[in-house]
């Protein structure tokens, strides 16, 4: 070997060895603030604040996608809230660079509804509802609901032709939130009054509001299909334990359906979500509540409730994810306060079945993490990465656990 690359050698390798050092093992939340990536001494995985932006950030709920893919190699992107003077504002950070842009700059967004086919985030300021391409920026005006409507548009479908609302008939929702803020002092007097709720379709080229379905049932958790543009799935709010929670319809036909008939006494299912290629929907199984604990799969050709896996008290998390084989899920966990109950179960999962049970491997300690706010686990694109949600450094922020463990 030459003496330059011998030299060569000694620097690429010290450099190597640098990047090893600054990989810190530590406890993760126990330093506020915590670096920009650091190994959780727990479990061995990389962690990264995948946001790196002042105030509070905070990734979509876990059964809406936020990703739009790269078109050659540049990074895949995905939308993310963020507050600003001007309220929460819907932003992209670059997953590959981390570079963050913001999309919006209007009063009181909301809605957590990306269309990865035409590269819109769609939202809703005030009556209006908007979308604004990720990539230029443009913003396109979509429709404008009546003063007297007082509806939200809650998901987009597939090819971004359809949107999809809920209406409660008069005013007596209303009057029970403002009377009774928290969840836990409302919820029951809503499912209890049985308001009269209609579903809509918004169809987007035509600026066309129409009724698909009405009924005496609290109506909620609107989500499209994330490949079927006809499939809405929603869900009869209320208490788990009192309601058969799981519906699909066609928003072209009206077939109504439901998914997940209860068998037992104090059975609950909920928290569904599609798969990212739209094959089944997986939901959150109680055989009885707080009791034994699966998540279960509705397979979305044949209707059979085909795939049901089991976990231990401490594995059950508030809300799961799944990559496009199904073969390798996430989990938040929970903390003691939740339905299960768990003792030990304040982790980010990862999950692989085995059998009819889940085999689990924790990712993330989540100790220091208040669960008031959920952490909402997504697979990145390249399922690489898990991103959450947290507060551990004492705000709101997003981060990305790496699924191969550090060596």
């Amino acid at each position: 070997m030459s003496k330059k690359l011998a030299v060569l050698t000694l620097v690429v390798l010290q450099a190597g060895m640098t990047a090893v050092k600054a990989q810190k093992v530590m406890e993760t939340g126990g330093a506020k603030p915590m670096p920009a990536q650091w190994i959780d001494s727990e479990t061995s995985h990389k962690v990264i604040r995948l946001v790196n932006r002042e105030n509070d950030n905070g990734s979509f709920y876990f059964n809406n996608t936020p990703f739009v893919p790269q078109i050659k190699n540049e990074g895949d992107l995905m939308v993310f809230y963020g507050k600003t003077d001007k309220g929460e504002q819907l932003f992209t950070v670059n997953l590959k660079t981390q570079k963050i842009e913001q999309l919006t700059n209007r009063s009181k967004v909301s809605g957590e509804m990306v269309c990865a086919k035409t590269r819109e985030a769609f939202y809703q300021s005030a009556d209006s509802i908007f979308a604004v391409n990720v990539n230029t920026h443009k913003t396109r005006f979509i429709y404008a609901f009546f003063p007297d409507f007082k509806g939200r548009v809650g998901t987009v479908n597939a090819d971004g032709t359809y949107m999809a609302s809920v209406k409660a008939t008069g005013e007596q929702e209303r009057e029970i939130l403002a009377k009774y803020p928290e969840k836990h002092d409302f919820f029951n007097r809503i499912y209890d009054a049985h308001i009269q709720h209609t579903l809509y379709v918004l169809d987007v080229k035509h600026k066309t509001l129409k009724q698909i379905h009405q009924e005496n049932e609290w109506t909620n958790h609107l989500l499209f299909s994330p490949t079927d543009p006809d499939n809405l799935s929603y869900c009869h709010e209320g208490p788990w334990e009192k309601v058969d929670r799981i519906w699909n319809i066609n928003i072209k036909t009206g077939e109504n359906k439901l998914l997940h008939k209860r068998t037992m006494v104090n059975e609950i299912a909920g928290h569904e979500f599609f798969s990212p290629l739209g094959n089944t929907e997986w939901f959150d199984l109680q055989k009885p509540k707080g009791q034994t604990f699966f998540l279960a799969g509705i397979n979305m050709k044949t209707g059979k409730e085909d795939r049901v896996y089991q976990m231990d008290r401490n594995e059950w998390s508030i809300h799961f994810n799944v990559t496009k084989d199904e073969q390798t899920f996430a989990g938040d966990g929970g903390n003691s306060g939740q339905v299960a109950k768990a003792p030990d179960g304040m982790w980010i999962y990862l999950f692989k079945p085995n059998g009819d049970h889940f085999k689990s491997e924790k990712l993330v300690n989540m100790k220091h993490h208040n669960y008031h706010l959920e952490p909402n686990v997504h697979f990145s694109p390249d399922e690489k990465w898990v991103i959450f949600r947290a507060n551990f450094e004492g705000h709101e922020g997003v981060y990305a656990v790496e699924i191969a463990k550090h060596q």
